[in-house]
């Protein structure tokens, strides 16, 4: 399994806690290792501020608002499983979408939240990476398994600073 990681960064965003395009990808990498997603992939990133993530939201979700993250998945279905005799081998990517965080508010929230700004631009991807694999938290329940596997996914790459009740009521009133 691999996956082709397109980075962009607004050139307003300078303070990233020293995340590297390598953190990233090993990141998305163990990830959707976890999750078990055997074929390759490719995901884009876009790190940007409140402005232009509140364009994206008023556009795309008809809330004219800045958000933390928002997922754009390529694929409305389950992800496509590969025959058995493509598994592991060269075939082209498989794009799951794109994945926008407001760096912005991430460091807000991260101040409210009393962690790095870093653990909160983290958490954001990899809730945002659930949600290009499809899941997603119209209802309680819903999201405290969404939640759940997010601290699952950040205790991969060892950045685990808090547990997802603490989060929980702050994504349920977005």
């Amino acid at each position: 399994m691999s996956i082709d990681l397109h980075l962009e960064q607004n050139p307003t965003i300078t303070d990233l806690d020293a995340i590297t395009a390598h953190n990233w990808q090993q990141w998305f990498q163990a990830w959707l290792t976890h999750l078990q997603q055997d074929a390759n992939y490719e995901i884009a990133l876009r790190l940007t501020d409140d402005d232009e993530i509140q364009k994206l939201n008023a556009q795309y979700r008809h809330q004219d608002r800045p958000t933390d993250v928002l997922a754009f998945a390529a694929l409305e279905a389950d992800i496509p499983a590969l025959p058995p005799d493509t598994a592991g081998s060269e075939v082209e990517p498989i794009y799951l979408g794109d994945i926008v965080i407001s760096a912005t508010t991430a460091a807000l929230q991260a101040q409210e939240r009393g962690h790095s700004h870093r653990y909160e631009l983290a958490w954001l991807a990899a809730h945002g990476v659930l949600h290009l694999l499809g899941w997603d938290h119209p209802d309680e329940p819903s999201l405290e398994r969404m939640l759940e596997q997010q601290d699952v996914l950040l205790s991969l790459i060892d950045i685990r600073e808090f547990t997802p009740n603490t989060v929980k009521s702050q994504v349920s009133q977005k």
